[in-house]
């Protein structure tokens, strides 16, 4: 638990100006609510006795009309002051969750599901903005109150101000310690099923194409009904304890009165109290126990925040115990963070104009004890060389990627640009390396904004070049405002071969010296996909290609062919030279023959 008070702790610290004033509006919002129902009982007792001039009762008319506005805008402002304080911590939070996960991009979804990450950004984050609005504060007012209003009554009788001080602690330790110890096992477990419920939605939303076409979807959604039911369950017992809870707090409100009924009417009879001044101190109960009932609910709460800083912490790199470290911890060799070699500014501004990449026995695994997904792979890539990466689905290209961009450190090995590893690049590897992959992200805006990606600071003019390498001529020229014709949400305006090629513009706009191909044309129809791969090869022509693909189509346009299986090269060579000696590849491309 050592590092939970890093997501709670700093954000006190940082607004904690902010936080005293809301605490003190807080509390005098409570105490003017408090003055306007003992002020309305004793002007109500004064009335009653038919005074016989105004101003014997025109004092508290004042008051209850000063309490009254008072507690409108003392509630107000205090709760612009709150939210902004929340609203700006909330902000901060989801900027660090961002930087937290934007260094693990290239590897965050072989390391998280998308539910986890789009939960901890849209549930988690606001679960802890409840910590201080719901918990922190509330508790920490009626406790200020609490003091108060037990002094303020010893003022008058000693012993039965501590009556009253135990009918509180009832509702501001008892009964919330009695709900938390009952529910927290399941407030955890509603917490974690939440969770899991979106999980499955998330999964469910993003693959219900394959749901439909297997014919089960009937299958998911009677399977996602019996888990939202049971979660349904958990969340009824938890009502009914709510409401249970509810009851005993105003059980301990009603005896209050009562007993405060009791007193006042012994304290008038003893002539220690005006009998106006019953009502008065009756009614004050009332606006106290509204800030004293929350505390049971806000205690209810910290299993909730519990289970939400675990998945943070899980997410950003530390753990509540040895054992989820254990579970979580980040694949053997570290992230890019770990290198030893920092290129200076002249190395990086060298590399991003020419890059030679160079493997040596690299090898890479996932967990302590996971097999290698990359094991001693040597590979030299001079600038200007081709190399296709071929091999089944888990064979380890996708690794391999992330190594030579940098996202993972070699367990063993090294993998270098211009002789500094490529991990210690960092923020620069965008400069050296760009991606083309099988679905690049286009956003609802231009032609030109989505071209532009590559490079914010590119003109009008280098934008245009950069489409009519991509072959987007014809296409713009029947746009109706050409490169400035909005694409919409992920481009959907345009078919998959016209998206690709915008992709393809914006990477040779990023004008890198190294350029990955990461299957780009599946889902391609095989006309599209020559036209495709026949413009890249023509437009990228003096860069260094690293080409992952399932099959062999083009392969003979590359220098270098590479065979991978189980993390290792089993074959390599060009295209010419493994059909002659390696009858598997033969076979292979006989089967892979494309049919043009």
């Amino acid at each position: 638990m050592k590092r939970r008070e890093d997501w709670i702790i700093p954000y006190f610290k940082m607004y904690s100006g902010r936080f005293a004033l809301y605490l003190l509006l807080g509390v005098l919002t409570l105490l003017a609510a408090s003055m306007l129902m003992f002020t309305s009982g004793f002007l109500i007792s004064k009335s009653a006795t038919m005074p016989y001039n105004i101003l014997l009762v025109y004092v508290p008319i004042v008051g209850v009309r000063a309490f009254g506005i008072g507690r409108a805008v003392l509630h107000y402002v205090e709760r612009l002051v709150g939210h902004d304080a929340v609203l700006r911590i909330l902000s901060k939070m989801r900027v660090r969750l961002y930087r937290i996960l934007e260094p693990q991009a290239l590897f965050i979804r072989s390391r998280y599901r998308t539910g986890d990450i789009l939960g901890a950004l849209a549930d988690d984050i606001e679960q802890l903005q409840n910590v201080y609005i719901r918990t922190v504060f509330p508790s920490l007012i009626a406790l200020v109150l609490y003091a108060a209003a037990v002094i303020a009554l010893g003022v008058f009788d000693p012993w039965f101000a501590l009556l009253v001080a135990l009918y509180i602690l009832i509702l501001v330790a008892v009964l919330p310690y009695i709900s938390l110890m009952l529910t927290r096992r399941a407030d955890a477990a509603l917490k974690r099923e939440r969770n899991g419920l979106y999980q499955k939605l998330t999964d469910a939303v993003m693959g219900i194409g394959d749901w439909v076409i297997s014919g089960r979807a009937a299958d998911f959604l009677n399977d996602y009904e019996r888990d939202e039911e049971a979660v349904l369950r958990k969340e009824r017992k938890l009502r009914a304890w709510a409401r249970w809870r509810a009851f005993i707090g105003q059980l301990v409100v009603g005896l209050t009165v009562v007993s405060m009924i009791y007193w006042s009417g012994g304290q008038v009879a003893a002539g220690q109290l005006n009998p106006t001044l019953i009502a008065a101190f009756v009614l004050v109960v009332f606006p106290l126990a509204d800030a004293f009932l929350p505390v049971s609910e806000a205690v209810q709460r910290l299993p909730e925040y519990r289970e939400s800083l675990n998945r943070l912490e899980r997410i950003s790199g530390g753990g509540a115990s040895e054992e989820a470290n254990a579970a979580d911890a980040p694949p053997t060799g570290g992230t890019g963070g770990a290198a030893a070699a920092v290129p200076s500014a002249a190395e990086l501004e060298t590399a991003a104009r020419r890059a030679h990449v160079k493997l040596e026995r690299a090898s890479f695994a996932y967990g302590r004890e996971g097999p290698r997904s990359v094991d001693g792979v040597t590979l030299d890539l001079p600038q200007g060389k081709r190399v296709a990466v071929i091999g089944r689905s888990g064979a380890g290209k996708s690794t391999l990627l992330k190594l030579i961009q940098g996202a993972l450190v070699p367990a063993a090995g090294a993998v270098t640009i211009n002789g500094v590893p490529s991990a210690a690049y960092g923020d620069g590897i965008p400069r050296i390396i760009s991606v083309l992959n099988q679905s690049p992200h286009l956003f609802d805006t231009t032609v030109a904004n989505n071209i532009r990606l590559g490079r914010p600071d590119a003109e009008m003019e280098a934008i245009r070049r950069a489409a009519e390498r991509a072959q987007l001529g014809g296409l713009l020229a029947g746009l109706p405002q050409g490169l400035e014709t909005p694409m919409r949400e992920t481009g959907q305006r345009f078919s998959g071969g016209e998206r690709q090629r915008v992709a393809l513009a914006r990477v040779l706009l990023q004008d890198t010296p190294v350029l990955i191909l990461d299957e780009p044309t599946v889902g391609l129809d095989p006309r599209t996909e020559r036209e495709l791969m026949s413009t890249i090869f023509r437009s990228t022509a003096g860069k260094t290609l690293i080409w992952v693909t399932h099959h062999l189509a083009f392969a003979e346009e590359m220098d270098e062919i590479l065979f991978m299986e189980e993390g290792r090269v089993l074959m390599r060579g060009t295209h010419a030279e493994l059909m002659e000696r390696e009858p598997r590849y033969r076979n292979l491309y006989e089967l892979d023959r494309p049919q043009w």
